[in-house]
């Protein structure tokens, strides 16, 4: 026979351990809902490391941004070099955000996605691209169209849009 006691406490574990699996669910829907989000920021939130997404575009160049020039999107902090490139950015920021959440493109194409190097960047028909390392950059040089087809493919996969 078991006892009252004996009963509360597997009501009660059951009841701890749904509690761990609806975490465990309601965790893993919160990061798969980011997908499409720039995922590539600092512990503090902040894009592309803190550079300057206008600046790859008017300057042809990586520019640091700065606090004061901030703007808040898609749960990240842009910092910019201007009050000018803010609001730039701010007017439309889909068009100057990197492509694949400010991942490298050929991780992308992989079906990966890790940190970039701020400094090796190239825009593509009027996109921002990344990598990681001065090999995945020569490599997406020597191969953009093929790289940026599988990796469009790649990020739409992850975001569930196939």
């Amino acid at each position: 026979m078991v006892s009252l006691a004996s009963k509360a406490v597997r009501v009660g574990l059951l009841g701890l351990l749904a509690g761990l699996l609806l975490a465990t669910m309601l965790a893993t829907q919160a990061l798969a809902g980011d997908k499409d989000k720039i995922v590539d920021g600092d512990e503090s939130h902040v894009a592309i490391k803190g550079y300057d997404t206008i600046a790859y575009f008017t300057e042809q160049r990586a520019v640091k941004g700065k606090e004061e020039f901030e703007f808040s999107w898609e749960g990240v902090r842009w910092l910019f070099s201007s009050a000018a490139d803010r609001d730039l950015f701010a007017a439309d920021p889909e068009r100057f955000s990197p492509q694949y959440g400010g991942h490298c493109a050929l991780g992308m194409a992989a079906g990966k996605v890790g940190p970039i190097n701020p400094e090796l960047w190239k825009i593509v028909d009027g996109k921002l691209y990344f990598a990681s390392s001065k090999a995945a950059s020569d490599r997406f040089a020597a191969n953009e169209a093929e790289i940026i087809k599988k990796a469009n493919q790649q990020w739409q996969s992850a975001r569930g849009q196939n």
